[in-house]
C-alpha cells in the first residue's frame, strides 16, 4: 500500500504542476480565460481525487530524498525549443500523470478515484490539442514581402523569370497564385519555383491548393476564407508530413475576430485585407489600415506572423507600415513592373526589419 501511496502522491503534483504550466499559457500568453479556466477544472479535479485518497496518508508516504527517480534526467528535459514545446512536454506529463494515478486507484480498490482520473485524462488531452494548435510554431516565419505571382500579370517576362527577379529584390516569400490552371502544371510550376526559391532563402506558398503544396514540397499553402477549412487543412497536411517539416498554413481575414479563429484552427500566419482597392481581387468591403492597427494591438494574436495585402504601392506602403504591419504581400505592381527587382526593393525599404532579404 505504501508503495501506491507514492505513486499517488507523486503523479498527482506531478500532473498539478504539468496543468499549472498549462493554464498560465492560456492565461498570460493567450489572455483565453475559457481554455485557462479549463485546465483549472481539470487540476481541480486531480486535487479532489487526492482528497478522496486522503491527503494526510499521501503526505505521510511521501519521501524525496528516498526516491530513486529524483536524480535521474534525460538532456532533453532541460531544453525546450519555444513556449509550443514547453506546453507539450507538460501535456504529455500531464496524461501520463493520470493515467498512472488511474492504475493505482483501481489497484487501491478506488473505482470513482480512477474514474474521475480518466475523465481528467482525456479533458486535458482536448485542451492540450487546444491550446498546442494556438501557440506559434518555430517554423513559422514572418515574411517581410511576399509577391503573389500569377502569370496573367506578367506583363514584361515570364512568371518565373518575375519570381527570380522579386527574389533578387528582396521578397522572402513568393505564392503561386493560379486560380483557372490545371493541377499537373500547377504542380509542375511550384517545383519550379521551390528549386529557384529556397537555394536562396525564400519560402514558397501555393494559393488554395492544399494537394498541391504537399506534392511540391512547398513550404506552405495559403486559404481564403471559402477555401478548405483550416482545421482540417491543418490534420491532413499534418498527417501528410509526419515527422517532417511543417507546411506553414496562411488564411485570409478581414476582421481580428477571423484572425484568432484562424491561428486557434492551426494556421501559422494570417494575411489582413484588402487594404486599399485592388484590381486583382475584387473586394466589396476594405479592411484599410486600421485593421493592421486593431489586430497589431490585440493581444492574443498581434504578434503572430501577418502579411498585410490588397492595393499596397510603393506610394502607400509607408502607410500600412506605420499601422504597424511587419509584413506586406502585393502582386500586379510587381508582377507587371519593367524591373521587379527595383519596385522589391522600394517596398522593402519602407518596412521595418527590412534591412537584408534572401541572398541572391
Amino acid at each position: 500500500m505504501l508503495a501506491l501511496l507514492r505513486v499517488m502522491d507523486a503523479n498527482a503534483n506531478r500532473a498539478r504542476e504539468g496543468l499549472r504550466v498549462l493554464e498560465d499559457a492560456a492565461r498570460f500568453g493567450m489572455d483565453d480565460a475559457g481554455l485557462s479556466g479549463g485546465f483549472k477544472a481539470v487540476r481541480h479535479a486531480v486535487t479532489l481525487a487526492v482528497t478522496s485518497v486522503g491527503e494526510a496518508a499521501l503526505l505521510a508516504a511521501r519521501d524525496t530524498q528516498g526516491d530513486v527517480g529524483v536524480g535521474v534526467k534525460v538532456a532533453s528535459e532541460m531544453r525546450r525549443a519555444d513556449w509550443r514545446g514547453a506546453c507539450m512536454a507538460a501535456g504529455s506529463r500531464v496524461g501520463e500523470a493520470l493515467r498512472a494515478m488511474e492504475e493505482a486507484a483501481k489497484v487501491m480498490g478506488k473505482a470513482e478515484v480512477a474514474a474521475a482520473c480518466e475523465k481528467a485524462r482525456y479533458e486535458s488531452y482536448t485542451l492540450t490539442q487546444r491550446l498546442v494548435q494556438r501557440l506559434p510554431h518555430a517554423e513559422a516565419r514572418q515574411w517581410t514581402l511576399c509577391v503573389l505571382v500569377s502569370e496573367r500579370l506578367c506583363g514584361h517576362m515570364g512568371w518565373l523569370e518575375v519570381a527570380k527577379a522579386a527574389i533578387e529584390g528582396g521578397a522572402d516569400c513568393v505564392q503561386l497564385r493560379e486560380k483557372e490552371m490545371d493541377g499537373g502544371e500547377l504542380v509542375r510550376r511550384a517545383r519550379a519555383l521551390v528549386e529557384v526559391a529556397r537555394p536562396r532563402g525564400a519560402s514558397v506558398v501555393v494559393n488554395d491548393r492544399l494537394d498541391v503544396a504537399l506534392i511540391a514540397d512547398a513550404d506552405g499553402v495559403h486559404l481564403g476564407q471559402t477555401d478548405l477549412v483550416c482545421a482540417e487543412a491543418r490534420r491532413l497536411a499534418d498527417v501528410a508530413r509526419a515527422g517532417g517539416r511543417r507546411l506553414l498554413i496562411g488564411v485570409s481575414t478581414e476582421r481580428v475576430e477571423m484572425a484568432r479563429a484562424a491561428f486557434e484552427a492551426g494556421a501559422d500566419y494570417v494575411g489582413l485585407g484588402p487594404m486599399f482597392v485592388t484590381t486583382t481581387k475584387d473586394k466589396p468591403r476594405l479592411a484599410g489600415p486600421g485593421y493592421v492597427s486593431e489586430f497589431r494591438a490585440d493581444a492574443g494574436v498581434g504578434g503572430r506572423p501577418h502579411l498585410a495585402i490588397g492595393g499596397i504601392s510603393v506610394e502607400n506602403v509607408g502607410e500600412v507600415a506605420a499601422a504597424g504591419a511587419r509584413g506586406v504581400a502585393v502582386s500586379s505592381i510587381v508582377c507587371g513592373a519593367k524591373d521587379p527587382a527595383g519596385v522589391c526593393n522600394r517596398l522593402r525599404a519602407a518596412l521595418p526589419n527590412a534591412s537584408a532579404g534572401p541572398s541572391a
